[in-house]
């Protein structure tokens, strides 16, 4: 999304807009926001600029670059098909999610970009599948500059998503109803399948569910015949646990299900090694952000994939 901001006139009240200088061009300024919205200022409404130092290092929790959450958040949900474009990764699992059917743009692609686009459409058009890029913005060393090339061209920004990071042990030693009676395993049975919001899965599906360098799944059992009341997965991977999929029961919520599931899955990770832990929370899902919050999480960055502009006849016609 681009924002147009016209600059105050006449002592009017002035607009602050802190992010990413993207570009400068027929005096016109696009200033990306860590949220990943691009700002449109024209020069003439310009009034003062100063250079904004980096944000302090967090004095609690866990300290991870961009490109190191970036990695493990990939090797957690595994596609079945890759190939590298220099320093991207193209990503293909039949359609199951954007993250595993999406481009990982983590450097130079090689080759200028439009060329690199244009591969990109042509690979996924290969597979029957639409071209997206994954792409971040908010933290030293993302993509505000990629993001912005990306609008100009007429990609659209589809979905945005934070990645939050917390500690570990925190979480592993929250206190939780002895009742919840979670289960470990180290593959998603037909009772969790039953619980998980995508229904109908693929063998394709169910390969990306069950990627990850150490997974696990949780269960806490429902009523007999019943679905279970909550579920949640878990990767361990170094240092790191992510989580995902923690779903509960409209019928079972606030009955503390959520932090029962988590706790549990951060316990065997803290035996695995993991010290740290990430997960993936969508902008309007207050609630999760609510519970996340009170266990200790904070944003990292935010994540955005751009679903390439339809392709006309033209575009299709491959060279000979």
């Amino acid at each position: 999304m681009i924002i147009d901001i016209e600059g105050a006139a006449g002592g009017e009240k002035f607009t602050d807009t802190v992010g990413v200088l993207t570009s400068w061009d027929e005096s016109v300024l696009l200033i990306t926001r860590r949220d990943g919205e691009i700002v449109r200022i024209p020069e003439s409404s310009l009034v003062a600029g100063k250079v904004v130092p980096a944000a302090p290092a967090r004095r609690r929790g866990p300290a991870a670059s961009y490109e190191e959450l970036a990695r493990v958040a990939a090797r957690a949900w595994q596609p079945v098909e890759s190939e590298r474009l220099g320093d991207w990764e193209l990503r293909a699992a039949s359609g199951f999610t954007r993250r595993a059917n999406s481009v990982l743009p983590l450097g130079d692609p090689g080759v200028p970009l439009d060329e690199a686009l244009t591969y990109v459409r042509d690979w996924y058009a290969a597979r029957d599948l639409p071209a997206y890029v994954q792409t971040a913005t908010g933290a030293e060393g993302t993509q505000e500059v990629l993001c912005a090339e990306l609008e100009t061209r007429g990609w659209a920004r589809e979905v945005s998503a934070g990645l939050w990071i917390g500690a570990l042990a925190p979480l592993a030693d929250r206190e939780v109803a002895e009742a919840s009676g979670v289960v470990l395993a180290r593959a998603a049975d037909e009772a969790w399948l039953g619980r998980y919001q995508r229904k109908g899965l693929s063998e394709v599906a169910l390969h990306v569910l069950g990627s990850g360098p150490s997974v696990w799944f949780a269960t806490v059992p429902g009523a007999e015949g019943e679905p279970p009341a909550a579920i949640g997965r878990c990767v361990v991977d170094g240092r790191w646990a992510g989580f995902a999929a923690v779903e509960v029961d409209p019928a079972q919520r606030r009955r503390g299900l959520a932090t029962a599931v988590m706790a549990a899955l951060a316990r065997r990770a803290l035996d695995e090694g993991a010290s740290a832990a990430w997960l993936q929370v969508e902008a309007d899902n207050a609630g999760a952000r609510a519970l996340y919050t009170g266990m200790g999480f904070a944003a990292h960055h935010t994540y955005h994939h751009y679903r390439a502009p339809q392709m006309s006849a033209d575009d299709r016609r491959r060279p000979a």
